[in-house]
C-alpha cells in the first residue's frame, strides 16, 4: 500500500474511532426531559450553564430534551391529558415556566413530586411577596423567577397618532384606542391569561368583564404566542399591548427607553412567580432534582438579571427575568439589567391565587366565547356604540362568580357539558352585541 492510500486509511480509522467514542460518550450521558414555554434563548442559556455545572459537580455530561407543546396553558391541558392515559408517569422530568397557576392546578391533581432544596438555597427566598406564596409550603414547586404584567407602549406611534397615554387597564377600553392594542389568546399562554385574571380580581367580576369585553373590542387581534404581541408594539402594528415583563424589557432594550415603554399599572398588578415542577413518575429525578437546585442557586438566579458576555452572565441572549432572592439585587447592583426591585415596591394589589386557579379553565372558555371566538360581532358592536361606550355595557357575562367556581369543577371530566357551554355562551354573546344599536 502506497504512502498516500495508508494516510487515507488512517484518516478514516481516526473518523470511525472519534465517531464510536462520541456514540460510547452519549450513550452514558444521563438526560432530562423538560417541558417549557420559554424561549429558545432562555432554554439554550439556561441548558448550556446547567450542562457545564452538572459536569463539573457530577463529572458527567447531561442531555437536556426540551419539549414545545406551546405556552403554559397548553403545556398544562398536555400534562393533564397525558397522565389520563398514563397516571404513573408521562416521560417527562419537569415543567418549567408558565407562571404559578398551572402548578396549583398539577398540585391539585397530585400530578407533582416534592423535593426540597438546600437550605443553604431555601433561606434565601422568601415564602411569600406581597401575599402571594414564592414557593409551595410542601416544596412541590417553586418560583425561579419573578414576572410582572402590565402595559407595554410604542411612544412613538401613541405620540404620531395622537393616542390618549393608556396606564391603566380600564384607559385601555378608550374607543379611541379601537385597533391600536394587542394581545395573545389567554387560552394558549398562561401569562397572558394571568392578566385577564388580573383584571378580574382588580375590578370585580361583574366591572371586570365589562373592562375586558370594552378592552377586546379595541383588541386588533389574538396571536397564539405571548412573545408575538410585544414584537407587534415595537414595529407600529399596534400601540399598545399586554404583555409580561421579560418580553417588554427586551423589545425596550432593541429599540430605546425614549421609544417605548412599559408600565405597571399602579395598585392593579401583582408580581407572581414564574414556577418549577417535577412531574411525578420523573424518570431521571436526580437529574430533576439537579437542575432545580441550579435554576435556584446564585449562579442561576444572576444568570437571569446580567447582560449577555459579563462575569456569570448568559453567552449571547439576556433572560431579563427578576429574580426570587432580594441577596442578588444588592449583590449585582448596578450590573443587573433589570430597572425594578419588586422587594422594594409597595404591595400592588390583593391577589388570591387559589381562586385564579380553581377556575382558570373557566376563565379561558368565557374570553373564548364572549370575546375571542365573538371578535367580529364585540367589534361591530363597539362601533354602533361609540359615541357613548363608556355609559353601554356590551354584554353582561351569562354566569355569577360563584357560578364560575361551581362549573370550574364541573365540566374538569365532563368535555360534554363544557363544549355545551361553550357553544351556549358563543351565541349568547353574538345575540347581546347584535342588539347594540
Amino acid at each position: 500500500m502506497n504512502t498516500k492510500n495508508l494516510i487515507k486509511v488512517n484518516c478514516l480509522r481516526c473518523f470511525l474511532l472519534s465517531m464510536i467514542m462520541l456514540v460510547f460518550a452519549f450513550s452514558l450521558a444521563d438526560k432530562l426531559v423538560i417541558l417549557s414555554p420559554h424561549s429558545e434563548g432562555h432554554r439554550r442559556e439556561i441548558g448550556n450553564a446547567f450542562q457545564t455545572y452538572y459536569q463539573e459537580k457530577y463529572k458527567k455530561n447531561i442531555d437536556i430534551e426540551w419539549l414545545d407543546q406551546g405556552g403554559g396553558s397548553d403545556i398544562l391541558r398536555f400534562i393533564l391529558s397525558e397522565y389520563k392515559n398514563k397516571p404513573s408517569g408521562i416521560g417527562v422530568d419537569l415543567m418549567y415556566g408558565g407562571g404559578v397557576d398551572p402548578y396549583l392546578e398539577l398540585s391539585k391533581a397530585k400530578h407533582l413530586q416534592p423535593y426540597k432544596i438546600n437550605n443553604e438555597i431555601l433561606k434565601k427566598i422568601p415564602a411569600s411577596l406581597h401575599g402571594i406564596p414564592v414557593y409551595d409550603p410542601h416544596y412541590q414547586w417553586y418560583g425561579t423567577a419573578l414576572s410582572g404584567f402590565g402595559i407595554l407602549r410604542n411612544d412613538v406611534a401613541i405620540k404620531r397618532s395622537r393616542l390618549p397615554v393608556a396606564s391603566n387597564w380600564a384607559e385601555l377600553t378608550d374607543p379611541r384606542l379601537m385597533g391600536w392594542i394587542g394581545s395573545a389568546d389567554p387560552r394558549h399562554s398562561g401569562s397572558v391569561h394571568m392578566m385577564y385574571e388580573i383584571i378580574l380580581q382588580a375590578y370585580g367580576w361583574e366591572k371586570g368583564w365589562e373592562v375586558i369585553e370594552k378592552m377586546g373590542a379595541n383588541i386588533k387581534s389574538f396571536t397564539q404566542a405571548a412573545s408575538n404581541t410585544p414584537i407587534e408594539v415595537k414595529t407600529g402594528n399596534v400601540a399598545y399591548g399586554l404583555s409580561i415583563d421579560v418580553y417588554a424589557w427586551s423589545q425596550i432594550a432593541d429599540v430605546g427607553r425614549d421609544k417605548m415603554s412599559f408600565i405597571l399599572p399602579e395598585g392593579l398588578t401583582v408580581i407572581n412567580p414564574d414556577a418549577i415542577g417535577i412531574l411525578k413518575g420523573a424518570p431521571d429525578k436526580k437529574e430533576a432534582e439537579a437542575f432545580v437546585s441550579f435554576v435556584l442557586s446564585s449562579q442561576g438566579q444572576k444568570l437571569m438579571m446580567i447582560s449577555p458576555g459579563a462575569i456569570d452572565g448568559p453567552q449571547k441572549d439576556p433572560l431579563y427575568r427578576m429574580s426570587v432572592s432580594p441577596t442578588v439585587y444588592k449583590e449585582l447592583g448596578k450590573r443587573s439589567n433589570i430597572p425594578v426591585n419588586p422587594f422594594t415596591q409597595k404591595s400592588v394589589m390583593k391577589y388570591d391565587p387559589l381562586k385564579a386557579s380553581q377556575r382558570y379553565g373557566i376563565v379561558n372558555d368565557l374570553i373564548g366565547s364572549l370575546i375571542i371566538d365573538s371578535h367580529n360581532e364585540l367589534v361591530e358592536a363597539a362601533r354602533r356604540a361609540a359615541p357613548h361606550l363608556k355609559r353601554t355595557v356590551l354584554c353582561k357575562p351569562p354566569i355569577t362568580e360563584a357560578e364560575a367556581l361551581k362549573l370550574a369543577e364541573s365540566i374538569k371530566n365532563n368535555p360534554q357539558l363544557r363544549n355545551k357551554l361553550i357553544a351556549d355562551w358563543t351565541e349568547y354573546a353574538r345575540k347581546n352585541y347584535s342588539k347594540i344599536k
